[in-house]
């Protein structure tokens, strides 16, 4: 995380659903920030929450309780020029290109509309200049090749493009992309996830990525972080590559064994944590205390299933919501030394007669 007051965040934010079979949490209490510039995953099994939460950060589902801040000020509660201002600032980039595409609309009149509306462009033709520089940022070229066709004459790929210079057009500081690649080949993912990490050191956008896939999250979070969600909740937050060198909650674990890896070495050796079942719990009867000991082979009787773990600071910017792994880390950090989890305190100026 870089310094300074986060440009959004969600604080202790739950959201309920009202089904015939009864009242659900798709999110509950859940806290996130995020920085100018960041990229941050969202990732976890299907049902877990994640577009959800997207879709609070966006603004496009108002919590059942929390906040949603933006720069300090409560969404909910502002109005007028604060809200357009909100409005424009956050744009979501959805999982089906063609589904979010107007059929009827060329692709000049999918990316003039937002341009005209919010008057980035005030003539017709300014819309046309503004659209191929458009096309041009996210690498459909020639622009005049794309700007009369419709979404049916483009391929998946071309489709999401199009998708992420829509979110473009209002010079937005933070994109949410949910599931944005889980469509298209396999083959153009990393173009795309390319495309998006270069938006951000370009132009400064946060992003936040919603993604099933751990393998994506590991190659566009690799300098950001990760928020492993679980049953509505984030069990464990990380910087990526500290995530995926040792997680430290046990769904984290899991998740990581799963990751298919080219090396058949690796793939061997790698750690893997069989889980009791593979039955997710219903969110119409979620079990008592940690939602995840029905499945988890390290839960304790009398602790994990009475109580429900808080996501708890285990050094510096990481965080986990499990007993046993709070427990077992306060422990090694204790065993080891303050300078475990906190290795910029070391001032090495300062340490000239220490060996090592």
């Amino acid at each position: 995380m870089t310094n300074g007051s986060p440009l959004i965040r969600l604080v202790h934010v739950t959201r309920e659903f009202k089904t015939p079979a009864g009242v659900i949490k798709a999110v509950d209490d859940v806290s996130l920030d995020l920085d100018r510039g960041e990229a941050i995953c969202l990732v976890g099994e299907s049902g877990c929450g994640k577009t959800t939460t997207g879709r609070l950060l966006a603004g496009l589902l108002r919590p059942t309780s929390g906040e949603l801040l933006f720069e300090g000020n409560d969404v909910w509660r502002s109005r007028g020029a604060d809200q357009v201002r909100f409005r424009r600032a956050v744009q979501l980039v959805h999982q089906d290109p063609y589904a979010s595409l107007n059929p009827v609309r060329t692709v000049e009149q999918v990316l003039a509309a937002p341009l005209r509306h919010h008057r980035k462009a005030q003539t017709a033709k300014q819309a046309r200049a503004a659209a191929r520089s458009l096309l041009q940022r996210v690498g459909l070229t020639p622009p005049d090749d794309f700007l009369h066709k419709f979404p049916h004459q483009l391929s998946g790929g071309q489709r999401q493009r199009v998708s992420i210079a829509r979110a473009l057009t209002v010079d937005p500081r933070v994109i949410v992309a949910d599931e944005a690649v889980s469509m298209v080949d396999v083959s153009i993912r990393i173009t795309l996830l390319d495309l998006l990490l270069g938006l951000r050191d370009e132009f400064g956008v946060s992003i936040v990525l919603i993604t099933h896939d751990l393998a994506v999250a590991r190659y566009f979070g690799r300098a950001g972080r990760i928020a492993v969600m679980y049953l509505g909740r984030v069990v464990e937050l990380s910087a990526t590559q500290e995530l995926i060198d040792d997680p430290a909650h046990p769904y984290a674990t899991a998740l990581i064994g799963a990751i298919p890896e080219a090396d058949p070495d690796l793939t061997r050796s790698k750690q893997r944590l069989p889980l009791k079942s593979a039955d997710v719990p219903s969110l119409l009867r979620l079990p008592p205390g940690c939602s995840f000991h029905p499945r988890c082979p390290r839960a304790e009787a009398g602790l994990c299933d009475v109580l429900v773990p808080a996501l708890t600071p285990i050094g510096g910017t990481r965080s986990v919501a499990c007993h046993v792994a709070v427990r077992e880390r306060t422990a090694l950090a204790a065993a080891t030394g303050p300078f475990r989890f906190d290795l910029p305190w070391v001032d090495i100026d300062k340490s000239e007669g220490s060996a090592g």
